[in-house]
């Protein structure tokens, strides 16, 4: 993990529409709640929760200070529907220190632009961006990384399993539908997070999928003369 991401909240004892008041103030109103505890009304500075959502998104802790010290985990932001970047309201899960939680975490290419495949002019595509992880809350990392340096020709690709993992962090399997498929004995560590594609295949399955397109948009438009849905005697 990195630097500690906290907040300052105070109680808050505006609630329903009498909230604009808060809001006017440059403060923005939110709920706390969890499992053992009754939901907490609360407030904070506007700017600061914007930055702590920009730093803890829903996948890293926050320490909330002000009525009384609590570890949480942002559960849902609501954006102001016209001014971009505001957030109207924002609830947290408190979370126990000594009980892990689940949280999506995303995933990143290290070394990309810089693997052998690229060099060569090939591309590499990733196809998994996040992944759920199980650990403590303060252990929960920001991110996983996966090397694709290694990657050199077509075909090549890195899993799941090619994470290297921080101490105390597992991956969670979710099957994902895979029971009873063909894929039933296919395990999370076997999912492909990235595989490297000839530029020219790649071109080739875009035309093909646009294509498609293009036949499906064909057989909705309506004969002249012929009602819309109405099938061809």
């Amino acid at each position: 993990m990195g630097d500690k991401v906290t907040l300052k909240v105070d109680r808050r004892e505006i609630f329903g529409k009498k909230v604009k008041q808060l809001r006017r103030r440059g403060l923005t109103p939110g709920v706390v709640y969890g499992a053992n505890m009754e939901p907490i009304a609360i407030q904070a500075d506007a700017g600061e929760v914007v930055r702590v959502y920009a730093e803890a998104g829903k996948h890293t802790p926050v320490q909330l200070s002000g009525t009384k010290h609590r570890i949480a985990m942002i559960k849902a932001a609501e954006f102001h529907p016209i001014k971009h970047g505001v957030i109207r309201h924002i609830s947290f899960h408190a979370v126990r220190a000594d009980e892990p939680v689940v949280a999506e975490v995303p995933i990143r290419l290290a070394g990309e632009g810089e693997s052998a495949a690229e060099r060569n002019g090939l591309v590499v595509l990733q196809a998994i961006e996040k992944i759920e992880v199980k650990a403590l809350p303060m252990e929960l990392p920001e991110s996983l990384e996966v090397s694709i340096m290694n990657l050199a020709d077509a075909g090549d690709r890195v899993t799941i399993g090619d994470i290297l993992l921080p101490s105390g962090v597992e991956i969670v399997d979710n099957d994902d539908g895979r029971e009873g498929t063909a894929d039933d004995n296919v395990t999370v560590k076997d999912l492909v997070v990235a595989s490297v594609y000839e530029p020219a295949a790649l071109e080739a399955a875009n035309e093909a999928v646009a294509g498609e397109s293009t036949s499906a948009d064909a057989e909705d438009v309506p004969v002249e003369g012929e009602k819309p849905g109405a099938e061809a005697e």
